[in-house]
């Protein structure tokens, strides 16, 4: 009776992702062409060799890593501003709750869309917004050097709601009585928060630490609308490529030798989190 209650899930969990896993693993030490899989061979590790010496799976991996960097702090900061004003009891809440949350339950393609219009470099709401007071043009998507930082930006804006929910949870789980004490006490707002408000959020802030950093490594839908990777390579990140030369290019046994490479990164971060986890704890 046990089993039959399994099976479903087991069979869903062996179609979807232990059979691709294995397939993963065998083509990476393959030359398979999508357009002839009959032709394919054992090449052993020709393809991880490649890896190396391609200039956009080195700079993939360095945007994925930027992008990680700087998401973790603005995103979860401006969490944690949002969650802290909607923690006290005041008149609005419901409107402001709404109003951060909203981005969340939106398609990341629509809002991508809705981002391309505003940072249009011409005639962009937000380049408007910019003239008014003075400052010129900005090229925003189009500038290698701002394109990873304004995906960055727009990531954390559609994102924060939800790690604003799970810290406002921890909040509220709060005691009462802790901050009443602390008061008495003569603890001002900011070291309430410091000591108490910090402290008791811990666990809550890192389990959102862990969810935010692999969500983070998983960068696809936003700069596969909005920049195509570009300009120059500087918004490919490690899961677009994997697409790009598998789906675009039909390289399956390269694209598998990239996800294999990307399996053991995660993997291995990973790890090191949840070592790091347990010795703080």
């Amino acid at each position: 009776m046990g089993y039959s209650f399994l099976a479903p899930a087991l069979i869903l969990l062996t179609v979807f992702l232990i059979i691709p896993v294995i397939m993963v693993f065998y083509y990476a030490f393959t030359d398979y062409y999508l357009l002839s899989p009959d032709a394919r061979q054992f090449i052993g590790l020709d393809n991880f060799k490649r890896l190396f010496d391609d200039p956009v799976f080195r700079k993939s991996i360095w945007n994925t890593a930027k992008f990680v960097v700087w998401i973790i702090p603005v995103q979860l900061g401006a969490a944690l501003g949002m969650a802290l004003i909607i923690n006290k009891q005041r008149r609005g809440n419901l409107f402001f709750k709404v109003a951060f949350f909203a981005p969340v339950v939106m398609s990341l393609v629509v809002i991508s869309i809705l981002w391309l219009y505003l940072l249009n470099p011409n005639e962009g709401l937000i380049n408007t917004l910019l003239n008014r007071i003075g400052i010129a043009n900005q090229p925003f998507l189009t500038s290698p050097k701002q394109a990873m930082y304004t995906i960055v930006f727009v990531s954390a804006w559609q994102g924060a709601g939800y790690q604003m929910l799970l810290l406002l949870g921890g909040m509220q789980n709060i005691p009462q009585d802790v901050y009443e004490a602390a008061e008495i006490d003569g603890f001002s707002k900011f070291q309430q928060f410091r000591y108490i408000t910090m402290p008791l959020l811990k666990p809550t802030a890192i389990f959102v630490l862990l969810t935010t950093l692999i969500s983070a490594f998983k960068l696809i839908v936003q700069p596969m609308v909005m920049t195509q990777g570009g300009p120059m390579n500087s918004t490919m990140t490690m899961v677009y490529y994997i697409y790009q030369t598998g789906f675009t290019d039909r390289l399956v046994g390269y694209s598998s030798s990239i996800a294999l490479i990307f399996t053991t990164m995660i993997g291995l971060i990973t790890l090191a989190q949840r070592k790091l986890v347990k010795e703080d704890d």
